[in-house]
């Protein structure tokens, strides 16, 4: 993979452009321009290299249009781009009406390569899934369900972590799909999978072509509700309800605790516990026991000269 990626940078650098008045150079990929300034060239070619490997997403049906790529050396750089201010944890932002991905530059990356492909792949699907659906307005929970879905945020353990935050109570309600979109860390997080959820129980019920003709549907008729009533014989209302009763029964708390590897880490747990228990409770029984019996050589044994009384053979 790193001789792939290599190779593709280097192909991308040679396609390099001059830096225009503001200091932007550019690489030109096949569907995508990638924009960077100073140093960050080898951050530009490998995510340009990393999109342009990537295969045609589930679900959507056309290719891509051209893409900007937009590498920010700064954050405060990245907040003049976006137009506000990015949250300290968003890794990237899409924004759809210039299809436009703006990405943090290496000073201030801090993920792993495994996290910026996904990163890079959840913001190529915003962008994707825009130009797929024209003007068409898309739902929050499904934009962001689908992007995090098509990313592998949730097969590369998504639904484990959506099993830990619904076991302990630190996912938002489920009784709507309309999720208010948290800016903390955590409950950010906890939202995107919630909301990838959704598209993977569609997608468990009639696989990726069902999605694939869902996506049609619903450009071909202009509504939402009229296209999930086509595919998936359902209302947004009844999806909601059989989405919320899937998911408890999949990923809630009974399902930490009747997976085995959970179930024999919470029972060792236990043991050791009850152990430590027991063998405290053992020593205080002793300590008291000790506490209560009577001397080697009491005080009436002992003559005046402090020395112990033989009693003698006793009397007849």
């Amino acid at each position: 993979m790193l001789v792939v990626l290599a190779a593709a940078s280097a192909a991308s650098m040679s396609a390099q452009t001059p830096p225009d008045p503001a200091g932007w150079r550019s690489l030109q990929g096949t569907t995508i321009t990638a924009r960077y300034q100073g140093t960050d060239s080898l951050r530009a070619a490998r995510a340009l290299a990393l999109l342009e490997s990537t295969t045609r997403l589930p679900g959507l049906s056309q290719p891509g249009p051209r893409l900007t790529l937009t590498v920010a050396p700064t954050r405060a750089v990245m907040d003049s781009l976006v137009g506000g201010r990015v949250p300290e944890w968003a890794g990237a932002v899409a924004i759809s009406e210039r299809m436009e991905m703006i990405i943090p530059g290496g000073r201030f990356w801090p993920g792993t390569l495994l996290e910026e492909v996904r990163l890079l792949r959840h913001e190529w699907a915003h962008l994707l899934l825009a130009h797929e659906m024209g003007s068409l307005r898309i739902p929050r929970w499904f934009n962001e369900g689908y992007a995090e879905w098509a990313a592998g945020g949730w097969s590369g353990g998504g639904a484990w972590k959506l099993r830990v935050a619904l076991a302990f109570g630190d996912a938002p309600p489920l009784d709507s799909i309309a999720l208010r979109w948290p800016r903390d860390r955590v409950p950010a997080e906890v939202a995107y999978l919630l909301s990838a959820s959704v598209i993977q129980y569609l997608v468990e019920s009639s696989g990726t072509r069902g999605l694939e003709t869902f996506l049609a549907e619903w450009k071909r008729q202009r509504s939402f509700e009229a296209a999930l009533r086509g595919v998936y014989g359902a209302t947004q209302a009844q999806l909601e309800t059989d989405w919320r009763k899937w998911v408890k029964r999949r990923y809630g708390w009974l399902t930490v605790l009747a997976d085995s590897a959970v179930f024999w880490a919470i029972l060792s747990v236990a043991l050791v516990a009850m152990f430590v228990v027991r063998r405290r409770y053992r020593r205080e029984q002793m300590a008291r026991l000790r506490a209560d019996e009577p001397p080697d050589a009491p005080e009436f044994w002992k003559a005046g000269g402090g020395e112990p009384v033989d009693p003698g053979p006793p009397s007849r």
